[in-house]
């Protein structure tokens, strides 16, 4: 697998849905449940599979995502594999940004031209999922497909905003919209009965196949596909291809979600935080990789916890926490509250031990309330501070607090001066 197969992970653009957390990095720089950056996940489940050659495509706010990958992904020289960024750059051929998903994979086929492949496996860095891609390419090769695209079942009340496809009972694409709104247009493309048995569904609403953004290509298909100025898979590559090339869906049931707003990040990490979590980070033989930190245990002391995750190297004093995720580093001082909270931490370099810095201490500080929001690195909250996102309006701005989509976002590295009520 790992000599036959090339994976390209997209960056995605300026990640403008989900700022302000992509002020300072791109979106698979995003950190994730704790300890985790987004571009694990694709990175995991290549790993997995048994493929170690892959490129991140990307263009904005690189410098976290490079130092993150350095620190994390090294291979012995044997296995031959890499996980490599390719930024935007000016060449003889071209010298503008990428402009969308084809057109960077377009300016990059000479770099891949250097390893021996035959399919090109193309990822979304801000998705999260766990797949076993050796299922979609053993299917790829046996339907002798040029193209097969994973496949979400969707509800038809779910999925707007979202690529649809057709499929026969051989799972042969027969037809394709990009973002449909028109509902007959998306009536037209529900699941037929006959592949809605074969996958054990007994739902009522009927579902749609909806484009997860992850393709196998076949090598040629790839290159003679991008021999033109279209610039995105979904809205030009595919539907293009649809009469032309053999085009196939995988069916993937399983849990999946596209991280591309606040709200959708924030709920997923809060999700994470439950019982049973629709992702499983305890998975044995499939473990999600990240950088490897050298830092001793957290210290939880006299604690009220419900529903929480806490990653390595934090001190929690006499705190309450509700159904929270509480990142690397963090410090939460007495008789703090925290429900609903995403709290990333601290980077790598910051571990506070003097007195003498007038701002507020990095975490949280004495007697504070935090609702509904998400902290990011760095950040000094001052003590007896209450900040919820009730009440205020979306896109709401003050001093390094942002709300968005419902949610208030503390950004990375503000100052929270003591008694802020928000």
């Amino acid at each position: 697998m790992s000599q036959d197969v090339l994976a390209i992970i997209m960056g995605g653009g300026r990640g403008t849905r989900l700022s302000p957390l992509t002020k300072e990095r791109c979106k698979p720089a995003v950190p994730l449940a704790g300890k985790y950056r987004l571009v694990d996940i694709p990175i995991s489940n290549c790993l997995n599979s048994g493929i170690n050659r892959m490129y991140v495509l990307t263009q904005f706010n690189t410098a976290s995502l490079h130092r993150h990958i350095q620190d994390s992904y090294k291979f012995d020289p044997f296995g031959r594999g890499f996980v490599d960024i390719l930024a935007a750059e000016q060449t003889e051929e071209a010298d503008a940004w990428y402009q969308g998903t084809a057109d960077a994979v377009r300016q990059n086929l000479h770099h891949f031209e250097d390893h021996a492949h035959d399919l090109v496996l193309v990822l979304s860095g801000d998705q999260l999922y766990r797949m076993d891609f050796r299922d979609i390419i053993r299917q790829h090769r046996e339907t002798g497909a040029d193209v097969t695209i994973a496949a979400k079942p969707l509800p038809a009340s779910q999925v707007e905003g979202l690529g649809l496809m057709k499929v026969d009972d051989s799972l042969r694409i027969t037809g394709f919209a990009e973002k449909p709104k028109d509902p007959k247009v998306i009536a037209s493309l529900h699941i037929s009965q006959a592949v809605e048995e074969k996958a054990g569904y007994t739902g009522e609403e009927p579902r749609c196949l909806a484009n997860m953004g992850i393709y196998v290509f076949s090598k040629k298909v790839l290159r003679d596909s991008l021999q033109n100025e279209m610039t995105d898979f979904g809205k030009e590559i595919i539907p293009g291809l649809l009469k032309e090339a053999n085009l196939y869906g995988y069916v993937f049931d399983h849990y999946w979600e596209d991280i591309g707003t606040v709200h959708a990040f924030f709920e997923a990490n809060l999700q994470l935080a439950d019982a049973i979590p629709p992702f499983n980070f305890f998975v044995p033989d499939a473990p999600i990789y990240t950088h490897a930190r050298y830092m001793p245990a957290s210290k939880v002391n006299r604690c009220q916890m419900e529903k929480a995750i806490i990653s390595d190297g934090c001190i929690i004093n006499d705190a309450k926490v509700y159904r929270s995720v509480i990142g690397v580093r963090s410090f939460v001082a007495e008789d703090v509250e925290l429900d609903n909270v995403v709290m990333m931490g601290a980077d790598d370099f910051y571990y506070e031990d003097s007195d003498d810095d007038p701002r507020p201490k990095m975490g949280i500080g004495r007697g504070t309330k935090v609702k509904n929001a998400i902290i990011d690195k760095n950040a000094r909250i001052g003590a007896n501070c209450v900040l919820s996102p009730e009440g205020k309006p979306d896109m709401f701005q003050q001093n390094g607090l942002f709300v968005r989509d419902g949610v208030l976002v503390v950004c990375k590295n503000a100052i929270v001066p003591d008694n802020t009520v928000l």
